[in-house]
């Protein structure tokens, strides 16, 4: 499934969530492997601070995995369905891991691109 993400730095986190990201390091440890980069590298800078991205998650509960590694930067402020339940072939069990392939979301994530800044060009 495909989750819209928004959350805020931690206050004080910057520098250390950059140094993260820069390593390369920002996840490790997570079967999630690079999608935490690659969420950072799409993330967008909202004009209230917020932040927001398109995750790809595989638990039953939203970002079960994905969260501790999250909150040691961020916190969540709302994690929900980036498009219908019903439509996501890995959820529905007609196409197992379907959502890492998938492209149910680009327009979500074109929407996003065109209106908000890239967050790790701020975070820089």
């Amino acid at each position: 499934m495909r989750y819209l993400v928004t959350a805020r730095v931690k206050p004080g986190r910057e520098a250390a969530l950059l140094a993260a990201i820069e390593a390369g390091s920002l996840g490790a440890g997570s079967v999630a492997g690079g999608e935490y980069l690659r969420n950072m590298t799409e993330a967008r800078l909202r004009d209230d601070s917020s932040i927001r991205w398109v995750e790809v998650c595989f638990c039953d509960v939203p970002l079960d995995e994905e969260r501790p590694y999250w909150e040691e930067y961020f916190e969540l402020v709302r994690v929900q369905d980036a498009h219908g339940r019903h439509l996501c072939r890995d959820l529905n069990g007609s196409e197992p891991w379907a959502c890492g392939d998938c492209d149910c979301t680009e327009k979500l994530e074109s929407r996003l691109a065109s209106r908000d800044q890239a967050f790790l060009a701020a975070l820089r």
